[in-house]
């Protein structure tokens, strides 16, 4: 939901301020945010799915390298070798350490899930991101342009700090800090929308 969600809201915010900046209509504006919100909230979906099946192809190598491993280990063992020196004790430490990371390596940061898990949070992470696009879109569906701008940053930083409130109570962290250290990334990411906006609209491009 937090990933979701934020990245969902953070993306559009900055579209729309950067097409808002180059001079674009409504009508720009609202088929880019639409067109962004659908396509980017299925491609999230997608890419968990993706993410659990490279998890599961990286268990699927480990596994059949600590097979591999077991049976030369057992060729090469020796009555005085001690058991941790050995070619299995070897390959059950590491194991054990496999399985209190279990997530095919800590420089991907892959989580554990199990099959039907996955489409839950495939699902969960699709409806949020396209929840998170709606929030600054919806202003501009009925409202003109400068109060559906307001009205955009403004349920954008309600938001945001609701999301990091809600990192904080399910995660950790302090309610405030998180809450407002949401709302200064997210807001300042999408204001570099309105800069790439301003430097298209000054060059003329």
């Amino acid at each position: 939901m937090i990933l979701g969600g934020q990245d969902g809201l953070v993306n559009i915010l900055g579209i729309i301020l950067g097409v808002i900046a180059g001079g674009g209509s409504d009508t720009v504006l609202l088929a880019t945010g639409f067109a962004a919100a659908i396509t980017e909230s299925i491609s999230m979906g997608c890419g968990r799915i993706h993410l659990r099946n490279v998890r599961a192809r990286l268990l699927r190598g480990r596994d059949g390298a600590r097979g591999e491993g077991d049976r030369r280990g057992a060729g090469r063992r020796t009555a005085g070798d001690p058991p941790d020196l050995c070619g299995q004790g070897v390959l059950r430490r590491a194991a054990r350490e496999c399985r209190g990371h279990d997530h095919g390596g800590p420089e991907l940061h892959l989580q554990p899930k199990v099959t039907g898990d996955i489409i839950r949070t495939a699902v969960v992470i699709t409806v949020t991101t396209l929840i998170g696009h709606l929030i600054p879109l919806l202003p501009f569906v009925v409202l003109s342009r400068t109060p559906a701008l307001v009205a955009a940053i403004a349920l954008s930083a309600l938001s945001l700090f609701a999301v990091g409130v809600y990192s904080a109570l399910t995660l950790v962290g302090n309610l405030w800090t998180n809450g407002l250290k949401m709302v200064t990334i997210g807001l300042g990411a999408a204001a570099l929308g309105f800069v790439v906006g301003r430097l298209f609209n000054a060059t003329g491009v």
